[in-house]
């Protein structure tokens, strides 16, 4: 059985980040989706409720598991005897991060692979930031979210205010 690990923040999940699940849940027999508690930063939502969120829009498939974790990513995979991280590409930037990276988890853990995935390209130039940007604004970002996790951004921001 091959699993791979999607890992990032989600803060909050986009349309983008739900393209890259969807697609590899149809290349992997199972898929966790790993949501990172980053204490260094301060995310708009608890790592619970990216949690939460991610399941409720990731319910209906079947090989789809959404955990959290904290500490190393590849201590995280290797603790789900996965063999795959999965990465979402959206622009040349991305690559030379995201390459660094895998190569040092290569060092660190040389039996896990990471295969990298290009954004579908209407979804090429957005982000959990940027989204959060123009919803703190009070812009439409019915085009970045699923509606239900539209909706929890537009709270968090009215609660905010």
């Amino acid at each position: 059985m091959k699993t791979a690990i999607y890992p990032g923040s989600f803060d909050p999940v986009t349309l983008g980040h739900f393209d890259i699940i969807e697609r590899s849940s149809k290349i992997f027999d199972k898929l966790i989706v790993g949501v990172l508690n980053n204490s260094a930063k301060s995310p708009l939502f608890s790592v619970e409720e990216r949690v939460k969120m991610l399941r409720d829009v990731t319910s209906h498939f079947g090989n789809v598991e959404v955990q959290s974790f904290d500490g190393l990513l590849i201590d995280f995979v290797r603790g789900n005897d996965a063999n795959v991280i999965v990465r979402g590409l959206r622009a040349i930037t991305d690559f030379e991060y995201e390459l660094q990276l895998a190569q040092m988890n290569r060092v660190i853990a040389p039996e896990i692979d990471t295969l990298f995935l290009t954004t579908n390209l209407k979804y090429a130039y957005l982000s959990s930031s940027m989204a959060k940007e123009v919803a703190m604004y009070g812009g439409d970002i019915s085009s970045f979210l699923a509606p239900e996790i539209a909706e929890e951004v537009r709270k968090k921001y009215a609660v905010q205010k």
